[in-house]
């Protein structure tokens, strides 16, 4: 038990370092000078081929979500056959 409690106070006493071993360069005034240029393309779109991939696929999977979606509403709304 002595030897937990020294070894957690041992422990405890590191000091820690925020500091990373590699340097990353500093990209938010790129990114800033980029999202804040006026060319008439809305925010979502503006970092290239990917955000253009995601937006898309996102918006195909709403239609067919929605169109399973009112599918579905149609068939629970018709009455049952009965034989």
């Amino acid at each position: 038990m002595l030897r937990n409690l020294l070894a957690l106070r041992q422990i405890s006493q590191r000091t820690i370092s925020t500091a990373s071993h590699r340097q990353v360069a500093n990209r938010v005034p790129e990114k800033q000078k980029l999202f804040q240029e006026d060319n008439g393309m809305p925010v979502h779109l503006k970092s290239g081929l990917a955000d253009r991939l995601l937006y898309r696929t996102t918006m195909a999977l709403t239609v067919f979500g929605t169109c399973c979606a009112i599918y579905e509403l149609f068939v629970a709304a018709m009455p049952k056959k009965v034989k």
